[in-house]
């Protein structure tokens, strides 16, 4: 039986990041996959293959509405081969993970692929190839998360599906219902509507994005609705039914009437649950609470001193950067370091186009919380390098202390925000205020001037371009 330092159960960028970090530190370490590919939710069924499909789709649609407004013309019809875009998919799949197994060897980290279980508090079975057991002074479970689902839904993962298939159709749908109005059926639904396929959106809450500031929220339904998406607010789903090649939703609205909806396929995205299937925390004394996740403290650390669980297993958001960040913070505490993690300063994005992103708190947390605040914003379409290039929907909005000037939050939707938002996050953890963003100079022509101008709006009310 072979012994580490350190032994990570999950390969996602939480476990893999974890893993290389801990080896960077000088501890033997050992990560367990139970699939053939390292990389988790994320790299293989997750954020990579659906930015691909975006990437590949928004091309698509510039070349058949928008290359000729640039004096590009293409004779003959434009098609869509969907086949050759979900292979393109698959290969920046595996040239991603490839790049994994290339970090595991060059750090020197053993790799078992099989499913990983706890015998006791320092020992892991493995199930599949690499079956046997080893030993480790230290555990991370860093398992992951699944697609959730509706208790009345039957997902036969052909007609009615979730983001895993939506990922490797074999054609466009004629019409693609999605239930769920959040990040990754909001994506895949444009993805689709840009090929072709007529979408709605059903969603239970009044708004889409429902945990993001409602001014975003508001700005992305009208680019959905101009693209011609139907979107279905306040609708509660009661039943999804398939016969044949049709699938027929119904859903109570807002007055309390039963409507139907018909497809041919119905993307059901309702979020994410945590993933502790298989792995028998009990036989390591390991708590997890009824809402599926491992228990940990502010180290991170379980009921048992030597296992840690981070990622989408614990609470907060799921999102691949918050559990990388955890898997670093882990492994630097195990050789007693102290690292520490801001999560209010952990961004959202979403990758629709134009995309969205925020960091903070949004006006309806400040509100809440009774804290008064001022407000900056600034439009996209008043930028010279977004006329230029076309992209002129959405706005920057800070959100500021109203007595300290403090930053509070960031919020934005607009060309590139998935990179601008990285400057709001890089200003708040330096506790700056929206004076501080107005101050400091952004090459001209930018996408980035909309954060200065919108500073300058919650400064004193004075942005230059409007």
């Amino acid at each position: 039986m072979k012994s580490y330092d350190v032994a990570i159960i999950g390969s996602g960028p939480g476990g893999y990041v974890a893993a290389i970090r801990c080896a960077q530190l000088g501890m033997t370490t050992a990560i367990i996959e139970k699939y053939s590919t390292l990389g988790g939710t994320c790299l293989n069924v997750g954020c990579i293959p659906s930015k691909a499909l975006l990437s590949s789709s928004h091309h698509y649609e510039e070349a058949t509405k928008h290359f000729e407004d640039h004096g590009i013309e293409i004779p003959g019809e434009i098609k869509v081969n969907l086949e050759k875009m979900i292979a393109r998919k698959q290969a920046v799949v595996d040239q991603t993970t490839g790049g994994i197994d290339f970090l595991m060897k060059k750090n020197k980290i053993d790799v078992y692929e099989g499913l990983g279980s706890f015998k006791d508090a320092t020992h892991i079975q493995i199930e599949g190839k690499d079956a046997g057991e080893i030993e480790a002074k230290n555990i991370i479970i860093a398992t992951g998360s699944k697609p959730s689902n509706l208790p009345f839904i039957e997902l036969d993962k052909e007609r009615i599906i979730t983001s895993t298939e939506a990922l490797k159709l074999k054609e466009v749908p004629k019409h693609l219902m999605i239930i769920g109005g959040g990040v990754i059926g909001l994506e895949l639904g444009q993805v689709y509507r840009r090929l072709g396929a007529e979408v709605t959106v059903i969603e239970y809450m009044d708004r889409i994005l429902p945990t993001m500031d409602a001014g975003l929220s508001k700005e992305l339904n009208k680019v959905f609705k101009k693209a011609k998406c139907k979107m279905m607010m306040s609708h509660k789903v009661q039943s999804v039914e398939r016969k044949g090649d049709e699938v027929i939703v119904k859903a109570e609205n807002k007055k309390g009437e039963v409507v139907e909806f018909k497809g041919d396929y119905c993307l059901v995205s309702v979020g994410r649950r945590p993933y502790t299937d298989g792995l028998n925390a009990e036989a390591a004394g390991v708590k997890i609470n009824d809402r599926g996740q491992v228990e940990v403290n502010e180290h991170l650390q379980t009921s048992v001193s030597n296992i840690y669980a981070i990622g989408d297993v614990v609470r907060g958001a799921m999102l691949a950067h918050k559990a990388e960040e955890e898997g670093v913070f882990v492994a630097e505490t195990l050789v007693g370091q102290k690292p520490h993690i801001d999560y209010n300063l952990i961004p959202g994005v979403v990758y629709t186009w134009p995309e969205v992103a925020a960091v903070g708190k949004t006006e309806e947390e400040l509100k809440a919380d009774d804290i008064e605040y001022k407000v900056g914003q600034f439009p996209f379409r008043a930028l010279g390098r977004a006329r230029a290039s076309g992209d002129i929907d959405g706005f920057v909005k800070i959100l500021a202390d109203k007595t300290t000037d403090e930053v509070l939050g960031v919020h934005m939707i607009g060309a590139r925000c998935a990179d601008l938002i990285a400057e709001a996050v890089t200003a708040m953890e330096f506790r700056a205020s929206a004076e501080d963003i107005s101050r400091y100079s952004h090459a001209h022509p930018t996408f980035a001037e909309a954060v200065k101008e919108a500073a300058l709006a919650a400064t004193d009310d004075r942005p230059l371009h409007v």
